[in-house]
């Protein structure tokens, strides 16, 4: 029975690291939405009146 109780752990713990690393790559650092790379953007003229 000891070697039953070692598998189902072990399958355990492999199953929760898989979980982690399935929901650290899905984060994707917070970013949502495409990709996308930010226009030139010129600074507005100051109005001077």
């Amino acid at each position: 029975m000891l070697y039953y109780k070692d598998f189902t752990m072990k399958r355990l713990f492999t199953a929760l690291i898989a979980l982690v690393a399935v929901s650290t790559l899905l984060s994707g650092c917070g970013q949502k939405g495409p990709l996308f790379l930010p226009e030139d953007s010129k600074p507005a003229p100051a109005h001077t009146e």
